[in-house]
């Protein structure tokens, strides 16, 4: 599993936080019209025709402007000087009013320039919002691969037992969106609540190795299928194989969350000895092409490891080319061609 924020954060609705590995900027406006601050301070604007392929960059800090851009439209008509693009003034951003409490505009201002050392400063500082900058901190240090200070700064919000998702800062100003990534290719999306501070703070003691902490408290969440998922990883990692059985009785593959838990069955059953169930774990994870091909992969790769345990190498060797005819370079398919030919 991995937990990664989205490229962007909507503050609210026309304005987005943007995240590079050269640091936060700031983007605000609507189809077609935006204004940008890049986390290297220019300001700029973009003008575009959607649709089309045609915009234009402007700079309005008094540096150079960036060249217009276009591609070929696929509209056959011809193009003319009187379609320009319909710019739009960006949308008013909702803000603190003339009474609000200094540390709620503070806060508001270090989000909006994007000052993770200012929001964490008032997530020190003001008791009142800590669960709303501690949480926005966290996560944002996270991104950053910044792990201890992310683990610090989350597990503050954790231990308050506050849910971030019914805090009036974050309900007010703050509409953030994050991804589990569950393997290669396949997320759930995720909004900012105790449950996201949960699975944030699991990964992070994943990534030191403190798998027991992890557990304890992914045991704690809301049961959804990505905290299953969560947690079912982590019993695995720790070989707490009847646990990921009885986690995921009687699951049926739903969708690519509910067949991935099946992958996670079948591997357990296995490990336990258990190969008839194993493969009808395998068989339920496989049984829709539906869902995304990485766990249909995953699915055939770990159902071949189950037919070489029971000496059924042919069908092993038949699981392992249907991924060979899809994806040749699908993440130990070699080592297990390998293992068949010896």
């Amino acid at each position: 599993m991995g937990f990664r924020m989205r490229k962007s954060i909507q503050l609210m609705p026309g304005v987005r936080l943007n995240m590079s590995r050269s640091g936060l900027g700031i983007s605000a406006g609507v189809k077609g019209f935006r204004v940008t601050q890049r986390a290297d301070g220019t300001l700029q604007r973009t003008v575009s025709i959607p649709g089309t392929g045609l915009s234009h960059v402007e700079r309005l800090d008094g540096g150079k402007s960036a060249p217009s851009r276009s591609t070929p439209s696929r509209s056959t008509g011809p193009r003319t000087a009187s379609s320009p693009a319909q710019a739009q003034p960006a949308p008013r951003r909702k803000k603190p009013g003339w009474f609000a409490p200094r540390p709620e505009k503070d806060l508001y201002a270090a989000m909006a320039t994007s000052d993770v050392a200012r929001i964490e400063q008032v997530a020190r500082e003001q008791q009142r919002y800590a669960v709303a900058a501690g949480s926005l901190a966290g996560l944002l240090r996270m991104q950053a691969e910044q792990v201890q200070l992310a683990l610090d700064l989350l597990m503050a919000v954790w231990s308050s037992g506050q849910d971030p998702a019914s805090d009036p800062f974050i309900q007010k100003y703050v509409s953030v969106s994050f991804d589990l990534i569950l393997a290669p290719g396949v997320s759930a999306p995720l909004s900012l609540s105790r449950n996201t501070v949960g699975l944030a703070l699991a990964e992070l003691l994943q990534v030191q190795n403190r798998r027991v902490e992890a557990v304890d408290i992914v045991e704690q969440l809301e049961p959804t299928a990505a905290s299953a998922i969560s947690l079912a990883e982590l019993y695995a990692e720790l070989a707490r194989w009847a646990d990921v059985v009885e986690l995921t009785d009687e699951i049926t593959n739903q969708d690519d969350l509910t067949a991935l838990l099946c992958v996670f069955r079948g591997v357990a059953l296995r490990e336990l000895g258990y190969y008839d169930a194993a493969r009808a774990a395998f068989q339920e994870a496989l049984k829709t092409k539906q869902r995304t091909p990485l766990i249909r992969h995953r699915a055939w790769l770990e159902r071949a490891r189950c037919y070489e345990r029971e000496g059924k190498r042919s069908l092993a060797r038949k699981d392992l080319e249907r991924i060979l005819a899809e994806d040749s370079t699908y993440a130990g398919l070699a080592e297990a061609l390998a293992e068949l030919t010896v």
